[in-house]
């Protein structure tokens, strides 16, 4: 369900952009190399089973797998996970993901999703229906200052669904990032001033805000990775959600945001814009800004009034 977003041009007329598509260069996890000759710098396979035991003092999960056709036979087995995956793992827990054959015997796993059949379908039916409002929107899909927020559902950080319904009555700050973006003035500066933002408005005495990150890379972004990205940069996520999800859900919310999007052909650079919104207590958008030099006190400011 979760195939790797195409990032694809989103042409959006109306949005005037300066001085163009930041360049993000991705880090070299994740990706299989093959040359030639056939040699592999890692071996990696999808594999489904069911969560054993939670082995947190090794890092690792104790997995029962499915057969892997033409590599592996069904058996239980360990597998290490990133601190994300195994803080979000449970025993019994049906799990789909990657497995990395290493080098040394070493057998991880990346791009882990627990099964939810029911946070699934919900996520899938709100897919489906921003997909349709997207296309009847047409060339208007682009969402100016003023209009509502489109209804979504998406996971957070902790593999729960957050749908719109969830902020009714909040201010909602929202922008768009990816965890591997190593650019300094694009996604990490968007993240820094997030958090400035949380923790001015606290200070400010704005209770009812909301910070939402929503990620260009869902393929590679799962539940697991956005909670390693929150925990390693010590956020308070009691108000701040990172959220991932179906491509298309993805794509639709980029055109609708009027985020432009681009990589390059063999997908090791990514270019995107930024923008970061500001939607009041009525679910309406009522302030922007493009790029990262924004400043904290004018949402904060804002957010006041």
């Amino acid at each position: 369900m979760f195939k790797m977003l195409g990032f694809t041009l989103v042409l959006v007329a109306t949005l005037a952009l300066a001085g163009g598509l930041g360049a993000c260069k991705r880090a070299d996890q994740g990706n299989m190399t093959v040359d030639v000759a056939g040699e592999q710098d890692l071996k990696r396979h999808p594999i489904t089973g069911r969560v054993v035991a939670v082995l947190k003092e090794r890092g690792a999960l104790l997995v029962d797998h499915d057969e892997i056709p033409g590599f592996m036979s069904r058996m239980t087995m360990e597998f290490f996970v990133n601190s994300g995956d195994l803080a979000l793992a449970k025993e019994g827990a049906k799990l789909r993901a990657v497995l990395i054959e290493e080098e040394g015997g070493r057998f991880s796993l990346e791009k882990v999703w627990f099964e939810d059949p029911a946070a699934q379908a919900m996520v899938a039916a709100a897919a489906g229906s921003l997909r349709q409002d997207t296309s009847i929107r047409g060339r208007g899909a682009y969402r100016e200052i003023g209009e509502n927020l489109p209804d979504f559902a998406l996971y957070n950080q902790d593999g729960a669904v957050v749908s719109v319904a969830k902020f009714r009555g909040k201010q909602i700050m929202l922008n768009f990032i990816f965890s591997r973006c190593p650019v300094a003035t694009m996604c990490p500066a968007s993240t820094l001033k997030m958090m400035a933002v949380q923790t001015s408005a606290k200070a400010a005495g704005v209770t009812n805000l909301e910070l939402v990150s929503i990620t260009l890379d869902p393929e590679y972004d799962t539940p697991g990775i956005l909670k390693t990205y929150a925990v390693s940069r010590g956020i308070d996520t009691i108000n701040f959600s990172f959220l991932t999800g179906p491509e298309r859900a993805i794509k639709d919310l980029l055109t609708q945001f009027g985020v432009l999007t681009e990589a390059t052909r063999d997908e090791s650079i990514l270019k995107h814009t930024l923008a970061t919104l500001l939607i009041n207590e009525q679910g309406r958008i009522v302030w922007r800004a493009d790029g990262s030099a924004w400043l904290t006190d004018e949402f904060v400011e804002k957010m006041k009034r």
